[in-house]
């Protein structure tokens, strides 16, 4: 259970920096479509995983967190373009994208533990 705290510390953290981010776009760059986008995807990562804890069985633990782990690739690509397209430069875009490819990680070890029936 420590590796699934990890998860969802980090989760956290990583969603209030996204919410951080689309209010700065929303006030600063007056952008709307990717930010609302990002925040969707951004945010649902650590729900997703919080919810996965209160699983009703293996297979909903597994289901969550393979929810979870679809939103992480869909926020690095809106990170991904995000800097693409200059929104966000090196610095800002690489400590994000490293946050999510550390969650992902985790992600894709918690789910090969919970294939392997162990949690």
């Amino acid at each position: 259970m420590k590796y699934e705290n990890a998860l969802l510390e980090k989760s956290l953290h990583f969603a209030a920096r996204i919410v951080k981010l689309y209010q700065y776009f929303s006030k600063e760059k007056k952008e709307s479509i990717i930010s609302k986008q990002i925040i969707r995807s951004g945010t649902s990562i650590g729900a997703n995983a919080n919810e996965a804890v209160y699983g009703v069985s293996q297979a909903d633990f597994i289901a969550k967190l393979q929810i979870s782990l679809k939103e992480t690739a869909e926020t690095e690509y809106w990170l991904r373009l995000l800097l693409l397209t200059e929104y966000l430069d090196e610095k800002q875009a690489k400590s994000l994208i490293d946050d999510c490819l550390e969650i992902k990680r985790i992600l894709i070890s918690s789910l090969k533990t919970a294939k392997n029936g162990k949690t």
